[in-house]
C-alpha cells in the first residue's frame, strides 16, 4: 500500500562506500547519542539495512522513534511504514496512521500518499473518502505520481468527488508522463474506451506499451489481447504469446487462461499443444480463474490430455460454478443428470441448470424446458417448459426453437398457437435444424397452420433429407413418385426411397418396387450401381442438440 518501503526512504544523500560503512556508523552513532535528529534517523536507516552494523529492525525502530518524536518528518514516515508492516514491532495500523498523519501535516508527500490510502481503505482509522481525497491531493500537488494516479481513479469512479472523466484524464496524464506504469495503463484504457478523451486505438496502444515495458501485467495483457485479436494492430499471435507470457509469469490469471486457449486451439499458426494448454489452465485455475477452472473440468470430464476423471471434473466445475460461472454450473448439472463423479440426482441437476439458465446460458435454458416438459426432477409443467424454451429460442438456439414449435403445435399444449409454431419451425429450419425442416415441410404438405404448397414442402423435405432424415427422404421419394410439387421422376423417386429404406422407413420397400416396375432394366441397373456409390448420410441422432 505505501509508496516506499522503509528501506527506500531517505538514506543519507551521499552515503559512504561499503568499506567506510563502519566508520560512518560510528560517526553517526556519536551524533545520534547527542540528540541530533537527522543522525538518529540515519542510524535507524543503517540498522534497517545492516550498513556498518548487524541488521536489526528493533534498533531501527528505536532510533526512528527518537527522530520521529523530535519531529523529523521522514523519520515519522519510516516509523509509520514499520508499524504498518510489523517490522521490529507488532503490526499496529492505527499507530502507523498516527505517524503518517504527523509527517503528512509537515508536507511530506510519501506520508500524505500513505495516509490517503489508509483513509481510502479504512485501515487503522475510519474509512473516509473525503479525507483520502484531501491527502492524495496534497501529495499530487507535490508531484507524487502515485497520488496523481489515485486522484485520477477517484474522479474516474466518482468516489469522494463528482465523477469527471476529464479531470481523471488530466491526473492520469501527469502521473503517466512521470513514467508511473499504472497511470499509463489507466490512460490507455481511457483512450481505448473514449472516456474523457476521443477514442484513439493508437494512443491506447502507445500507453499500454509504455506500462507493459515496465512489467505492468494488466498492460501486458491488454497489449497481448490487441495482437491476439488484431484490434488496432496487425494480428500477430507470436507477439500476443510473448506479452501474455510476460503477464502470465507474474501470475496474471487471464493471461494464463488465454495462453491455454491459444495452445488448446492451435490458433494463429501456433501448433496445438494439449499439455501446454493444461499447464496454463492449471495455473489460472489455481488462482481462481473461473473459465480456466471450467476448461480444466472439461478436460477431466472428457479425458482430453488427461485420464478421464469425473470426480476431478466435478471438483473444478464446482469451483467455477460457486463463483457464478454459468458454463460450469451447466456442466455440473450435467454430471448430476448423468451420475458422473457424483450420485445421480435430477433435482440437483435442475438446481445447477437453473443457476446457469438465469444467467442466459442457452443449453441450460433448453434443458430446463425439457425437464418441465417431461417432469424429470421437477413437476411437469407445460407453461414453464414453453417459457424456458422461449428464452433460449429468442437467443436463436435452433433446438429450443424447434421444441417450442412442437409444444405450441400440440393439441395438448397449455397455450396452443399453430401460427407461432410455424414461425419457430422456420427460424430453426433456416439454421439447418433437420427436424424443424421436416416439421415445416409437413405443414406445407398437409396445409396444417398455413396454405398448402407442394413446392415449398418439397424444398424443405429435401433440406432435411440431405442431412439424413429418413422420413424426409421417404417423402421426397413419394413426391417424385406421384409428381406432387415437381414433375414425376421414377429415377429420383427410386434413389430417395432407397435411402429411406436404408434409414429404416418400413413403407419405402413397396414404393421402391412400384418405381422399379416403371423403369426399363438398363436404367434400373444403372441406378442400382449409382446407389451403391452414394455416400453415407448422417443418421438422425446426429441432428439432435449436442
Amino acid at each position: 500500500m505505501q509508496k516506499f518501503s522503509a528501506s527506500e526512504a531517505h538514506a543519507p544523500a551521499a552515503g559512504p562506500g561499503p568499506e567506510n560503512y563502519t566508520a560512518e556508523f560510528l560517526r553517526i552513532k556519536d551524533l545520534a547519542e547527542r540528540g541530533v535528529a537527522n543522525a538518529q534517523h540515519s542510524l535507524g536507516f543503517m540498522y534497517f539495512n545492516g550498513q556498518g552494523v548487524a541488521q536489526s529492525y528493533e534498533l531501527a525502530v528505536a532510533w526512528y522513534r527518537q527522530a520521529a518524536t523530535a519531529g523529523l518528518e521522514h523519520a515519522q514516515y519510516n516509523l509509520g511504514v514499520m508499524c504498518q508492516k510489523g517490522q521490529g514491532l507488532k503490526q499496529d495500523l492505527a499507530e502507523a496512521a498516527r505517524w503518517y498523519q504527523l509527517s503528512a501535516e509537515q508536507g511530506y508527500a510519501a506520508a500524505q500518499y500513505n495516509l490517503g490510502w489508509m483513509y481510502a481503505k479504512g485501515q487503522g482509522l475510519q474509512q473516509d473518502t473525503q479525507q483520502a481525497m484531501h491527502w492524495f491531493s496534497k501529495a499530487a500537488e507535490q508531484g507524487d505520481a502515485g497520488a496523481q494516479n489515485n486522484l485520477g481513479m477517484m474522479y474516474d469512479t466518482g468516489k469522494g468527488v463528482p465523477q469527471d472523466f476529464k479531470q481523471a484524464i488530466a491526473w492520469y496524464r501527469k502521473a503517466a508522463e512521470q513514467g508511473y506504469a499504472r497511470a499509463q495503463f489507466n490512460l490507455g484504457l481511457r483512450y481505448d474506451n473514449g472516456q474523457g478523451v476521443a477514442k484513439d486505438a493508437h494512443q491506447a496502444m502507445s500507453w499500454y506499451r509504455k506500462a507493459a515495458n515496465q512489467g505492468y501485467a494488466p498492460a501486458q495483457f491488454n497489449l497481448a489481447l490487441r495482437y491476439d485479436k488484431g484490434d488496432g494492430v496487425p494480428q500477430d499471435c507470436q507477439q500476443a504469446i510473448q506479452w501474455y507470457r510476460c503477464a502470465a509469469e507474474q501470475d496474471h490469471a487471464s493471461s494464463q487462461f488465454n495462453l491455454g486457449l491459444i495452445y488448446d486451439d492451435g490458433s494463429g499458426g501456433v501448433p496445438r499443444d494439449e499439455q501446454k494448454a493444461l499447464h496454463w489452465y492449471r495455473k489460472a485455475a489455481a488462482l481462481g480463474h473461473a473459465a480456466a477452472q471450467n476448461n480444466l473440468g472439461l478436460r477431466y470430464d472428457h479425458g482430453q490430455g488427461v485420464e478421464q476423471d469425473h470426480e476431478q471434473a466435478q471438483h473444478w466445475y464446482r469451483m467455477a460454478a460457486e463463483q457464478g460461472y454459468p458454463a460450469a454450473q451447466y456442466h455440473l448439472g450435467l454430471l448430476y443428470d448423468n451420475g458422473h463423479g457424483v450420485v445421480q440426482d435430477a433435482q440437483e441437476a435442475v438446481f445447477w441448470y437453473r443457476k446457469a439458465a438465469d444467467q442466459g446460458h442457452l443449453r441450460a435454458q433448453f434443458d430446463l424446458g425439457l425437464r418441465y416438459e417431461t417432469g424429470r426432477g421437477v413437476p411437469q409443467d407445460g407453461r414453464k417448459a414453453i417459457a424456458w424454451y422461449r428464452k433460449a429460442a429468442e437467443q436463436d438456439y435452433a433446438a429450443a426453437q424447434y421444441s417450442l414449435g412442437q409444444l405450441l403445435d400440440s393439441d395438448d399444449s397449455p397455450a396452443p398457437d399453430s401460427v407461432q409454431a410455424g414461425l419457430w419451425y422456420r427460424k430453426a429450419a433456416e439454421q439447418g435444424h433437420a427436424l424443424a425442416q421436416f416439421a415445416l415441410a409437413l405443414r406445407y404438405d398437409t396445409g396444417h397452420g398455413q396454405l398448402r404448397d407442394y413446392g415449398e414442402a418439397l424444398a424443405w423435405y429435401q433440406k432435411a433429407a440431405a442431412q439424413g432424415h429418413a422420413r424426409a427422404q421417404f417423402n421426397v421419394g413419394l413426391m417424385y413418385f406421384s409428381g406432387q410439387g415437381v414433375a414425376a421422376d421414377m429415377a429420383q423417386a427410386w434413389l430417395w426411397l432407397t435411402m429411406a429404406e436404408r434409414g429404416g422407413v418400413s413403407g419405402a420397400a413397396r414404393y421402391l418396387q412400384s418405381a422399379a416396375g416403371r423403369m426399363d432394366p438398363p436404367q434400373l441397373a444403372l441406378l442400382r450401381e449409382r446407389a451403391e456409390s452414394l455416400p453415407a448420410l448422417p443418421t438422425l441422432p446426429a441432428l439432435l442438440p449436442a
